[in-house]
């Protein structure tokens, strides 16, 4: 095996040495093999280290290296390289490596599943713990990336305040009641009051608790201080769902913003998304280049029916240059009255359903604003308009995704926030705290929750939620 000095070496990344026109510099890198080819007097091998989809390839002179040493050299094995970077003499790459040092790091013996080979979502599921090395996982980690630092840095800019809300709640935002129990209680002989009920006050906190299904409630508490504050952390749900739109955590975006009403928020939603995709095309354009390629193949297997009316760079570009479409709830009754062939009929009281989200995007092309909903389908805190039947609440339909964004203004009004709590058959007491806030300097706010997982769904063109998470928690599935 050739020395190899990895002590005096500089460092190098794939994404850095293609755009490199040092031609005869020496160089080093480090990666995974994602193929090799050759003949008897040359070997072309293709490596990736991950910090771009595209491979640099080295060209390996088989004089200066023995056919035992190459034979170690195969599809997942990680190796080092050192030779002198040239101008491509081939099609698709400007620059490669002419070898003269090679080291094998880690080898990958044959039972290596990602060959290469076509594999199905489904499969690589399996194999979560490899699956980042594919180039359509190895796309989707980095665009994850690049939106989780644009949304800090979107909020940055606009004067907002990063807020770590806890993980770890005695209430329920949603009041779904579909929570995951944190205790330290032994389940097999859990202690019992005297009704034969678990007694909670000997459990860590002294006190029932869960995993949070949101930091709202206490976002709310931070903008009555700072005035514009978000959170950005893990949510949850044990919600027995195994749709390709439900996950068991995800992660949540939810800003709140003191003296913001109903349209304010709808601006600042809207223009947060805007910012999102822009950056995204900006920053991720050749990961999106190849996603937007792997659908469009993808489609014309597909029977015609089946297939995307428009391409992910289409989409992405029609967020990005349009302004959103924003109608009531009612409203949206009557141009759902237009679509003959729902599974569920709409009727006003009732909650939305995918197909009339995807109804109205399609008709009127945009992302839709859907505002004022009935009471009776929204969460207690949100505030009611002066008809009694209505509320302020927002959501924000974006194409084949349905709702990318929850929000409302805030009911800042103590006795009709109490008033619901107690109509919804809410226990007051464990909310107490967030009550007390109407009673010391209220004031108008409002805020909504960014799901994560359907900004990513959106921006790489991806149809299950499962494939846009590096490890999804799922019903039964919590293996990696």
């Amino acid at each position: 095996m050739y020395p190899f000095n990895i002590q005096t070496m500089e460092k190098y990344k794939v994404a850095d040495l293609l755009k490199s026109t040092e031609y005869g510099k020496e160089v080093s890198i480090k990666g995974w093999v994602r193929t090799k080819r050759g003949n008897k007097n040359v070997a072309f091998v293709a490596l990736n280290d991950g910090s771009v989809i595209h491979n640099i390839q080295a060209v390996v002179d088989l004089a200066k290296i023995s056919e035992d040493e190459l034979k170690h050299v195969t599809t997942g094995a990680c190796i080092a390289i050192t030779g002198t970077l040239t101008k491509s003499q081939g099609q698709g790459q400007s620059v490669e490596i002419q070898t003269t040092k090679l080291e094998v790091l880690g080898a990958a013996d044959e039972t290596f599943p990602l060959q290469k080979k076509a594999h199905t979502l489904e499969f690589l599921r399996e194999i979560a713990h490899l699956r980042p090395r594919t180039n359509t996982f190895g796309a989707i980690l980095r665009i994850r990336h690049h939106m989780s630092f644009a949304i800090h840095k979107f909020f940055n800019d606009r004067g907002f305040y990063y807020l770590h809300a806890p993980i770890v709640t005695g209430t329920d935002a949603e009041g779904a009641g579909e929570m995951f129990r944190v205790t330290t209680l032994d389940m097999d002989k859990p202690p019992r009051n005297p009704d034969g009920s678990i007694d909670y006050k000997q459990d860590f906190f002294g006190r029932q608790t869960n995993l949070t299904v949101s930091g709202q409630l206490e976002s709310e508490l931070a903008a009555t201080a700072l005035g514009l504050v978000y959170t950005f952390g893990p949510t949850f749900r044990a919600e027995n769902s195994n749709t390709p739109r439900h996950l068991a955590e995800f992660w949540m975006i939810e800003p709140e913003m003191a003296f913001y009403e109903i349209n304010d928020n709808m601006d600042l939603a809207e223009s947060m998304l805007k910012y999102l995709v822009q950056y995204a095309l900006e920053n991720c354009s050749d990961d999106i280049a190849f996603l937007n390629n792997r659908a469009i193949e993808e489609d014309k297997t597909k029977k015609e029916h089946e297939r995307s009316k428009s391409t992910l760079l289409e989409r992405l570009n029609n967020v990005k240059n349009e302004p959103f479409k924003r109608i009531t709830y009612t409203e949206a009754m009557e141009v759902l009255k237009l679509g003959k062939k729902f599974e569920f009929r709409p009727e006003w009281g009732k909650d939305l359903q995918k197909e009339h989200e995807n109804f109205l995007v399609d008709h009127f092309k945009v992302p839709v604003i859907v505002t004022d909903y009935p009471k009776d389908i929204k969460a207690f805190y949100m505030k009611q308009n002066e008809d009694g039947k209505t509320v302020r609440a927002m959501d924000v339909l974006f194409p084949y995704v349905g709702e990318m964004i929850g929000g409302s203004q805030r009911e800042e009004n103590y006795d009709k926030l109490q008033a619901r709590i107690k109509e919804m058959n809410i226990h007051e007491q464990s909310l107490w705290w967030y009550l007390e806030t109407r009673k010391y300097g209220t004031c108008p706010h409002s805020g909504f929750g960014l799901g994560f997982e359907r900004l990513i769904l959106f921006i790489t063109g991806m149809t299950n939620v499962r494939d846009i998470i590096p490890f999804p928690r799922t019903p039964k599935n919590a293996e990696f």
